[in-house]
């Protein structure tokens, strides 16, 4: 397998679970806005799956993911062209291990199996004019 797929758009983290209770019994739930990504995310691996001919694997996999976060406005022109350069890196929300968490949840049963399957992760996040998440899932042997 050798799958990319481009998510457009700010990177979004995994949101906590809200709970209620419904009949005397407790129930979880994602936020909306996590709900809404979970769906977009799988919506374009899906097509992503089927642009290429691959199905549902359950072999070892290893996953690349690439957070690019947009530059605030405020910041000064300086800071853009650093940013832009690499040289200043993205230490505000969302955290790495979040944007994972919410992309892999989102392409379990559409890519792979089970995310027991991924051996082998690596999450970056920086700076672009384009805000977007690049995602690249390969087998591992």
């Amino acid at each position: 397998m050798n799958l990319i797929f481009t998510i457009p758009g700010e990177p979004t983290a995994q949101g906590r679970p809200r709970f209620s209770t419904h009949g005397g019994f407790v129930k979880a739930y994602d936020p909306e806005i996590s709900r809404n990504y979970k769906a977009y995310v799988k919506l374009l691996a899906s097509e992503a799956m089927q642009r290429i001919g691959l199905t549902l694997t359950e072999l070892p996999l290893g996953v690349e993911i690439i957070a690019d976060v947009g530059i605030p406005a405020s910041k000064s022109k300086k800071f853009k062209e650093q940013a832009l350069n690499g040289l200043q890196l993205p230490i505000k929300k969302p955290d790495v291990d979040n944007v994972a968490k919410i992309i892999l949840d989102s392409i379990t049963g559409i890519v792979y199996k089970d995310d027991k399957q991924i051996v082998k992760l690596t999450v970056s996040k920086k700076y672009s004019d384009t805000p977007k998440v690049e995602v690249k899932i390969y087998n591992v042997e």
